[in-house]
């Protein structure tokens, strides 16, 4: 039986100094992040690691909940 993967993204926090890679993490381990961190995180749709396409951690919450069937 094949088993879903779950959707992965890439975490960068945004600093004085510019955007630090943080890892290719799941949608879950993003949002567990402490909310002091100011990071952005890859679009879920798009490749991590690949794609330049960038969003916040509402629009990730939001899109993790349509993914589960949860308005």
């Amino acid at each position: 039986m094949a088993r879903k993967t779950k959707p992965l993204v890439e975490v960068a926090a945004r600093t004085e100094d510019g955007r630090v890679p943080l890892g290719i993490m799941n949608t879950k381990q993003a949002l567990d992040l402490p909310e002091e961190l100011d990071v952005e995180i890859s679009h879920p749709d798009e490749e991590a690691g690949a794609t330049d396409n960038f969003i916040d951690r509402d629009e990730l919450r939001r899109v993790r909940r349509k993914a589960h069937g949860k308005a």
